[in-house]
């Protein structure tokens, strides 16, 4: 048993209303599973405010409230907590409620649109190579000492992610890493966590049906290396138009990487094909087993955070080159008979699909076609569906438009609003096949022998979302199927 007087720290504008020696054995964000021994946390979200349903959470027996605000009737026997901005004051709590569960941990944060997922599955492999004991929080899957756990956001919720520290500390990992999603950072998710570098790997169009504006977005963003302490590093890409104002506030040391620009570790691709890179990192040459410009970055944003975190370069060139592609990205599917070659990639947004059809013309053999099967996702940013049409249709030879995750939406609605960039000037080059897994045949029957088809916007995804439920699908099965 914890007694709520005890974790609660001192902080200015924090106030609290009745019987702080109420006793607490666990969070939620649920009133439905609150109960006599309980927290509640009451906070405003984008579509709806926890403070609505505090009646719900005492009605259910539960006595300890923390909020941003008091609300108009207090209940004679509960404890109000409320303070505002409460992430703040959760993340202090947090820490005391879970035993300062970060303590001989170091903890890495990655943000960026594209490549948080890579890079930080990338150090995680690096670091367990080197012999520590690591953990893992992404988008595709956590991972504490060699156990893995489905994973249901790129970032936990805030109280979720101290269970994961708790857990991952009493599984004695010593490095952590994960990826800070820009609603993390935005909605106080990561605070109280002590990360000893932050990653930024770059900024492309993506999430605006949340953020708003481009700027909002980029200042969300923005936020993660803001906060970042004077004993951390942060560890910026040049190359990025962004990289500057990312890092204008921050008290961290600032350690740059770039394939193009003047930074503090300079990378070079030497060649560059389907079956991997040879690169030139700070004047010495290697190999490694992914393939891309894209690749290229993320592996030079590995090896200037490894090398921050005090390893010998020699030491990390000689892990690196025996890391894998992370599942759904890039990844290749061979036919035995064909010779086709598919391409199963998560490029959802337009500056990822982008760089992969860009990467498999520059590594295209003569005559040899791309065909892109590619769809947007519902209840999401509508204004990238006709971009992402016109980028795939400007690039491949033949283009599949179909159904990506619906969600709430009609699949023959989203295409229609794909289809507005793409249907006059691209007419010959395109159909529609609503239905993802005939849109993937399709494809596959469109590809001539040695031709490449690659699958965009799913990844590592095991399922489709359509009218609220998930329904198992994977890509990659389904290229392993028809290709």
């Amino acid at each position: 048993m914890k007694k709520l007087a005890d974790i609660l720290p001192d902080i200015n504008g924090c106030r609290i209303c009745g019987n702080a020696e109420q006793t607490i054995v666990r969070f939620t964000f649920d009133s439905r599973l609150a109960g006599e021994q309980t927290a509640f946390v009451a906070r405003k979200g984008s579509r709806s405010d926890g403070h609505d349903y505090i009646g719900d959470a005492l009605a259910n027996g539960c006595r300890v409230i923390f909020c941003e605000h008091l609300p108009d009737e207090i209940h004679p026997d509960a404890c109000y907590v409320s303070c505002d901005p409460l992430p703040e004051l959760l993340g202090k709590v947090l820490n005391r409620y879970f035993g300062f569960p970060q303590q001989g941990m170091t903890i890495i944060g990655v943000t960026g649109t594209n490549g948080k997922t890579t890079v930080a599955r990338l150090l995680y492999e690096l670091f367990v190579g080197m012999g520590h004991r690591c953990g893992l929080l992404s988008t595709i899957e956590n991972i504490v000492g060699g156990n893995v756990f489905p994973a249901t956001h790129t970032t936990p919720d805030q109280i979720g992610l101290f269970e994961w520290l708790r857990t991952m500390h009493d599984a004695e990992c010593s490095y952590v890493f994960m990826e800070v999603s820009s609603h993390a950072a935005d909605q106080g998710r990561i605070e109280g966590i002590e990360f000893a570098c932050g990653i930024f790997t770059n900024l492309t169009h993506d999430h605006l049906d949340y953020h708003g504006t481009f700027k909002s977005y980029l200042y969300a963003k923005k936020t993660f290396f803001d906060r970042l302490d004077r004993g951390a590093f942060a560890v910026i890409n040049a190359d990025d138009p962004n990289a500057e104002v990312m890092v204008q506030n921050t008290k961290a040391k600032c350690v740059t990487y770039g394939l193009r620009q003047l930074a503090d570790h300079k990378g070079r691709i030497l060649e560059n094909s389907l079956d991997g890179l040879l690169l030139q990192f700070d004047a010495v040459e290697w190999n490694a087993r992914l393939t891309g410009v894209f690749n290229a970055s993320n592996l030079l944003a590995v090896y200037t955070c490894a090398l921050c975190l005090g390893k010998e370069a020699e030491e990390v060139l000689s892990g690196m080159s025996g890391l894998l592609p992370v599942a759904g990205r890039m990844e290749r599917v061979s036919s035995k008979n064909s010779g086709k070659t598919g391409i199963v990639d998560y490029a959802h947004t337009p500056d990822a699909l982008e760089k992969v059809i860009t990467t498999l013309l520059e590594l295209r053999k003569p005559a040899q076609q791309i065909v892109t099967v590619v769809g947007c996702g519902g209840d999401r940013d509508r204004r990238k569906r006709p971009v992402m049409a016109e980028i795939a249709c400007m690039l491949s030879d033949r283009v599949v438009l179909t159904s990506d995750n619906p969600r709430s939406e009609s699949p023959e609605g989203i295409l229609r609003e794909m289809e507005q960039a793409v249907r006059l000037k691209y007419a010959a080059k395109y159909v529609v096949v609503p239905d993802r897994e005939q849109a993937i045949r399709t494809a596959c029957l469109m590809a001539g022998n040695n031709d490449i088809v690659l699958v965009a916007g799913k990844g590592h995804e095991k399922y489709q979302e359509i009218g609220g439920k998930k329904l198992p699908f994977d890509d990659v099965e389904m290229l392993k199927t028809h290709l």
